[in-house]
């Protein structure tokens, strides 16, 4: 029976979510709203629409709510050739790939977005699929998501890890039935991953590929048995 390894992007195998942060409050600026950059970074891991309504509520004038997605995603767009991957990323990816794991990733962001992600991750080799949000009616923190790449991994929620830095992704996995593994690297605090749900947490891929035995992505698949 095949096991998933569902990996979100952002914040867990690219260090983007300060960028993330940046462009946001760009784009609430440009739209008049003065938003906290704390503030924004609690809300990464959500669709853009959730977003919005989290920081400006729902008494906004939605109006706004497609200039200001727009701005961000053009403010964003100019960091696509600088986009780093976390220390080992890649390296962690290929490793469970040769374990017997189906890797997919579970993103939010569009083809031009996740293109440069996947250049920066530089595993495409094992990358088996990706779920995309606008694929599912309901984003992060339903579980939608994840069960979207549970079904391209042909895998079932048990025996299957959800690897993600936002509270909104441990959420997600935790709402899906699959293990949670949280990553430190996105800025979010252990006790918040763990309240939401992460059963294991380590500082960042690297940290999680040099536990990996101990981690809840021990040991070999299907096809490594």
């Amino acid at each position: 029976m095949a096991r998933a390894a569902v990996f979100d992007v952002d914040g867990t195998l690219a260090d983007t979510n300060h960028l993330h942060v940046t462009a946001w409050w760009e784009a609430f600026r440009q739209a008049g709203h003065r938003v906290q950059t704390h503030a924004i970074h609690r809300a990464i891991g959500l669709g853009a629409e959730d977003l919005i309504e989290r920081l400006l509520g729902s008494e906004r004038d939605r109006e706004q709510d497609e200039t200001i997605s727009a701005a961000h995603k053009t403010l964003y767009g100019t960091y696509f050739e600088r986009l780093h991957a976390f220390e080992h990323a890649g390296r962690l990816l290929r490793t469970l790939a040769a374990n017997g794991w189906t890797v997919v990733l579970a993103t939010s962001a569009d083809e031009a977005e996740l293109s440069a992600l996947r250049r920066a991750i530089d595993a495409d080799e094992v990358i088996s699929a990706t779920a995309s949000a606008d694929d599912v009616e309901a984003r992060k923190p339903a579980p939608d998501p994840v069960l979207n790449a549970l079904e391209l991994a042909g895998a079932p929620a048990e025996g299957s890890v959800f690897v993600g830095d936002s509270l909104w992704d441990m959420k997600a996995g935790s709402r899906a039935g699959v293990t949670c593994v949280g990553l430190l690297c996105g800025g979010i605090p252990r006790a918040d991953l763990e309240a939401a749900g992460a059963a294991a947490i380590y500082d960042d891929p690297a940290d999680l590929l040099a536990h990996l035995d101990r981690s809840p992505l021990g040991g070999s698949g299907p096809r490594g048995s």
